[in-house]
């Protein structure tokens, strides 16, 4: 039972990971040379590849729990129950995924504790096919922006399959092996140009370019920041370790001893609620990813 869950829910990103495998060796090859990038550092790649394998596991379990609450909310919550053979429910579901891969992402930038899961994929100083792969192992946030879908009536096997569609595309923005595209395409779609600037950890470049297949969300909710120049890839303050423990749960201690220090339930939920950076000496002013620990 447990298998046949999995190959219904997972099987669009199994089937992808050789076409990953071979992208990461074209990169390898393609950015040998090339002063203006960083390319590959084995060790770097090793960490990514690593962290992104063992968040398979992670997403199983997430997977199968949250399954059992959009199917209840599917079955008994929602008003109706869209088609999942047609082609415009298809379509209907990959733009509101989308929508809520945004907001989603926004989320975990922008409230501390949906960042401390979330920090580890911009843990990188490198930006490369390798990196997409270093993903989180905390993927709890993601299911409070999908249940909306199985309440609108969305099968809950289809939201998915929508969603792991999306990843698989955000894996071929993130490379510096690709220029800017034609203007129409930049306009409309997630490019590795936009793409770059959300790793980026210059001022001018942080806390923009959300989005997962569209840019469009940044272009009207007020996120977007064209390329400028080349990005200084990874947090604001490294972390300075390839210890996948360490990457994926540093700023959990961080909250902690913030939490524990701190004086007054609004200290205490600042710490955890507010923005990255955020601290009660700073009562009213707008945290920035500049000030992330």
């Amino acid at each position: 039972m447990l298998s046949q869950v999995w190959h219904q829910i997972n099987t669009p990103v199994l089937y992808a990971i050789p076409v990953f495998v071979l992208s990461i060796v074209v990169e390898i090859f393609a950015l040998r040379g090339d002063g203006e990038s960083k390319g590959y550092l084995a060790r770097d790649t090793r960490t990514s590849i690593g962290m992104g394998l063992i968040s398979l596991a992670f997403t199983l379990v997430f997977k199968v729990l949250t399954l059992v609450v959009f199917v209840f909310l599917w079955h008994y919550a929602a008003p109706w129950h869209l088609p999942a053979d047609t082609w415009w429910s298809w379509l209907l579901l990959m733009v509101a995924i989308d929508l809520a891969w945004y907001c989603n992402h926004r989320f975990s930038h922008r409230v501390r504790i949906g960042w401390v899961a979330h920090q580890a994929h911009h843990s990188s100083e490198y930006f490369n096919f390798g990196t997409a792969l270093r993903q989180k192992w905390n993927p709890w946030s993601e299911a409070l922006f999908w249940a909306p879908l199985a309440l609108l009536g969305f099968s809950p096997w289809t939201i998915y399959v929508a969603f792991m569609l999306n990843q698989i595309y955000q894996f071929f923005t993130h490379t510096e092996a690709i220029g800017r595209l034609p203007r129409p395409v930049e306009y409309i779609f997630n490019t590795p140009s936009h793409h770059r600037v959300h790793h980026g950890s210059d001022p001018e470049y942080l806390d923009k370019n959300y989005a997962g297949i569209l840019i469009i969300w940044d272009r009207l909710f007020g996120t977007f920041q064209a390329e400028l120049h080349r990005p200084t890839y990874g947090l604001t303050k490294q972390v300075g370790t390839y210890n996948m423990l360490t990457l994926q749960y540093h700023e959990f201690g961080n909250i902690i001893r913030d939490v524990r220090g701190a004086r007054g339930v609004r200290a205490r939920l600042g710490y955890v609620f507010a923005p990255p950076g955020w601290s009660p000496n700073r009562l009213g002013e707008r945290a920035t990813a500049a000030d992330r620990a």
